[in-house]
């Protein structure tokens, strides 16, 4: 979710009311029709591969302050394409991160632990301009379409049957809709969204203001990109998401959210509602950890947990800390300025 990189974006940042920049990254019902309709058709560009092995990072701030000397850093561990599944460890995992960030902005410390516990691990940058600093920011169907070309090339290198996606806010929502509505199912084993804006949220009250003075969602593109406006849920693509049930067999579904979430109000509009689909909620199973989104990818129970998701046969018990409400908000301001 957002590291808004352009000056253009930043400069926009220093005077638009905050709530005002945040609504279009996950609005809520009834926003009005956004740019893009639902289409398996092929990407029109492929998506990017990091493939230089960046440290790992503590929260966003410092996998910002990497980038800006190293923008093709990948997550340790990842895109190995040599990598070879073994019989412990049969599906790659194939890591998509969120709005306005990149693989090594959101993985930076996940990827790296799924390494070393023996997965073949991969991490793309999708929905990116052409020289873009950071993606998941452009149309959210082509993004789809790229994560669809990502699992085939991942597939087609290690002789895998099947994958296992993690997303991460957007990262989730557009692998979703790979495996739901583009053929995907067949080629994945088990999907993990870790905040996932599976249905939206109203943005504490906001998005039914903007219902009102739809000028708002065209000062939010301003502010964020198209993929966010398009997250907004009764847009096109969330509906086209959702239709006709939000799983489909054959694939296990897991969706990681917490009570505190500051981008999907209410909370239970993380969860998905369909057969194969389990919902858990960080302040379920540890009531001291605070962590709200921004912060997910970097909240070390959270990462222990997706571990554990992916490696059952040699899953650890999360180890439950206290970690403050708001963590990880201010790295994240401080990284779109960084």
């Amino acid at each position: 979710m957002g590291m808004w990189r352009s000056r253009t974006r930043r400069a926009l940042h220093s005077v638009a009311p905050v709530g005002v920049v945040l609504l279009g990254v996950l609005a809520g019902a009834g926003a009005p029709l956004q740019s893009g309709t639902a289409s398996a058709a092929p990407a029109t560009r492929p998506a990017l591969v990091p493939v230089g092995a960046g440290p790992v990072q503590s929260d966003h701030l410092g996998a910002a302050r990497y980038l800006a000397a190293h923008p093709n850093a990948a997550p340790a561990g990842a895109n190995d394409f040599a990598c070879k599944p073994t019989a412990d460890h049969p599906r790659p995992v194939v890591l998509a991160h969120g709005t306005d960030s990149s693989a090594y902005s959101d993985w930076s410390a996940i990827a790296p632990q799924l390494a070393g516990a023996g997965l073949c691990v991969f991490a793309l940058n999708y929905g990116g301009k052409p020289d873009a600093e950071s993606y998941g920011t452009e149309d959210v169907f082509e993004s789809s379409a790229q994560i669809g070309e990502f699992v085939d090339q991942v597939l087609a290198a290690t002789g895998a049957a099947q994958v296992d996606l993690v997303g991460f806010s957007q990262g989730a929502s557009v692998t979703r809709y790979y495996v739901n509505k583009l053929g995907g199912a067949p080629k994945v084993g088990q999907w993990i969204g870790l905040a996932s804006p599976s249905y939206g949220g109203i943005m504490y009250g906001l998005v039914p203001v903007a219902q009102n003075a739809p000028v708002l969602f065209d000062l939010a593109e301003l502010a964020s990109s198209e993929a966010a406006i398009q997250q907004a849920a009764g847009s096109p693509f969330i509906t086209a998401l959702n239709a006709g049930g939000d799983t489909v067999p054959g694939v296990r579904y897991t969706t990681i959210g917490s009570t505190v979430d500051e981008m999907i109000q209410p909370n239970a509009n993380i969860a998905l509602q369909g057969a194969g689909a389990t919902n858990l909620v960080l302040q379920q199973m540890c009531a001291d950890d605070l962590t709200g989104h921004f912060h997910m990818v970097y909240d070390p129970f959270v990462q222990q947990l997706v571990l554990a998701l992916l490696d059952p046969a040699h899953a650890a018990t999360p180890v439950c800390v206290p970690v403050a409400l708001g963590t990880g908000i201010k790295e994240v301001v401080l990284a779109a300025h960084s």
